[in-house]
C-alpha cells in the first residue's frame, strides 16, 4: 500500500513527520516458529510410522488369519463386518493424520469399542485366543491412531476398555482356568506395551525436537543481533570520524584565520558537514521509515538556514541496509548543502525499487553531490546532471 506526503517550506518550520509502515523485526516468535515446524517435521514422521503399522498389521496378518479360520468361527459374516469397519476407521484416522488434522477422537473410538466386544462374541469359544480373533493384537494400534496428540492418559484408559472387555468374553466363554487367565494377562501386556511405547515415544521426540530447535533458534537470533549490532558500531564510528574529520577541517581553518567565514565555500563546507552529522545521529533513530526520517533531517538542516525546501515521499520503502540508505541520502545531503533559492526532495519507494532526486537551482559554483557510483555490489545508482537552470541529483536502489 503506497501513501504520499507532502511538506513545504516556510522558512523556520521542519519539515512534516512522513508516517509509513513499521518495518517487520525478527523477534521470539520466529524462533517459536522455527521451533514448531521442527516438531511438526519429527511428529509428521512418527504420524507415517503409525499409521504403517496399522494398516500392515491389519491387512498382513489380521486378513489371512480372518480367512483361513473361517469355517471355525461362531459367526464369520459378523468377525469380518468388523474387520471392514475397522478398516474404514483406519483409513479415515490415517489420511486425516498424513494431512496434517486429527480425527474425531471420542467417535472414532466408541467405534472401535463396538467392534471390539462385537468380535470377541462372534468369535467363539474355540478361536478366543487364537489370531482369527484378530482385535486381540490389531486393534490398540488403531485406538494409537484415533488419538494421536491426545493426552497419554485417553490411551490407556481406551486399552484398559479393550481389557475389560476381553476378560467379559473370557468369563463368558468359560475360560478362568489359571492357564487362560496366564494367557489373557499375557495377551494385555503384548498388545498394549508396544502401542503406548509408540504413542509415549513419539509425543517425547516431537516435544524434545522442539525444544532443542528453540533453543538454537534463540542462540541463533541472539548471535546474529550481537553481529549486526557490532556491525553497526563499526560502521557507526567509521563514519563518525569521516564527518568529524571534515567539521575538524572547518572548525580548524576558521580557528586559525586561514578561512572567512564569509566565503561561500567555507559556508558551504560547514553545511555539509553538519548535514552529514545530522544524517549519522538520525540513523540511530528507530521510527518506521529510517531512509525519510535521514532525508528529513538534511532537509530540515537546509531550511533553517534558509533554504525553502519541499519534500514529497510516494510509496512505502522496504527495509534497507544501513549502508544503502547512506548511498541512497548522501549525494542529495551534499547537494542541499550548496543549493540556493529553492529544493524539491523526492523519495519515489517501491517493494523493489527506491528513488531519492534533488532539483535546485543551477548557479555558478562546484557540484556538492558526494561520492558518485554505488554501494559496493552496485545496486545503487547515481546520477548528476546541470543545463544551467537547474541542477539535477538522483540515487536509485534496485533489488538484486
Amino acid at each position: 500500500m503506497s501513501t504520499e506526503s507532502r511538506t513545504v517550506g516556510t522558512g523556520t518550520a521542519a519539515p512534516a513527520i512522513v508516517r509509513q509502515r513499521t518495518p517487520e523485526r525478527a523477534g521470539p516468535g520466529a524462533a517459536a516458529t522455527a521451533a514448531h515446524a521442527v516438531g511438526d517435521a519429527s511428529d509428521r514422521g512418527a504420524r507415517i510410522v503409525a499409521v504403517v503399522i496399522a494398516l500392515a498389521w491389519h491387512l498382513a496378518i489380521g486378513l489371512p488369519a480372518l480367512l483361513g479360520s473361517w469355517s471355525r468361527l461362531a459367526a464369520p459374516p459378523v468377525v469380518a463386518a468388523g474387520w471392514l469397519v475397522t478398516a474404514a476407521v483406519g483409513v479415515a484416522a490415517g489420511v486425516r493424520l498424513l494431512r496434517g488434522g486429527l480425527p474425531p477422537a471420542r467417535l472414532l473410538a466408541v467405534a472401535l469399542l463396538v467392534v471390539d466386544g462385537v468380535v470377541f462374541a462372534a468369535a467363539g469359544e474355540r478361536q478366543l485366543f487364537t489370531t482369527a480373533n484378530w482385535v486381540w493384537g490389531g486393534l490398540a494400534w488403531f485406538f494409537l491412531l484415533v488419538l494421536w496428540r491426545r493426552p497419554l492418559s485417553w490411551l490407556l484408559a481406551l486399552l484398559a476398555a479393550h481389557a475389560t472387555i476381553a476378560l467379559a468374553a473370557v468369563v463368558l466363554h468359560g475360560a478362568t482356568a489359571p492357564a487362560d487367565l496366564s494367557r489373557y494377562a499375557m495377551y494385555v501386556y503384548g498388545t498394549s506395551s508396544l502401542p503406548v511405547a509408540v504413542f509415549a515415544g513419539a509425543a517425547a521426540i516431537a516435544a524434545l525436537a522442539r525444544d532443542r530447535a528453540a533453543t538454537a533458534a534463540a542462540a541463533l537470533a541472539v548471535a546474529a543481533e550481537r553481529d549486526a549490532a557490532e556491525r553497526a558500531r563499526r560502521d557507526r564510528q567509521a563514519r563518525l570520524a569521516l564527518v568529524s574529520g571534515t567539521a575538524e577541517e572547518v572548525l580548524a581553518a576558521l580557528a586559525s584565520g586561514e578561512a572567512d567565514p564569509a566565503d561561500p565555500a567555507v559556508r558551504r563546507r560547514a553545511v555539509l558537514a553538519a548535514a552529514r552529522l545530522r544524517r549519522l545521529i538520525a540513523e540511530s533513530d528507530d521510527v518506521p521509515d529510517p531512509l525519510l526520517h535521514e532525508l528529513r533531517a538534511a532537509a530540515d538542516l537546509a531550511e533553517r538556514n534558509g533554504l525553502p525546501i519541499e519534500l514529497v515521499a510516494v510509496g512505502a520503502p522496504p527495509e534497507l541496509p544501513v549502508e544503502v540508505r547512506r548511498r541512497l541520502a548522501d549525494p542529495a545531503t551534499a547537494a542541499l548543502a550548496g543549493a540556493r533559492g529553492w529544493a524539491r526532495l523526492t523519495v519515489v519507494a517501491g517493494p523493489d525499487e527506491v528513488v531519492v532526486s534533488l532539483v535546485t537551482p543551477d548557479h555558478d559554483g562546484p557540484d556538492a553531490t558526494g561520492p558518485p557510483g554505488g554501494d559496493g555490489d552496485g545496486s545503487v545508482e547515481h546520477l548528476h546532471e546541470r543545463d544551467g537552470e537547474i541542477r539535477w541529483t538522483q540515487t536509485r536502489w534496485r533489488r538484486t
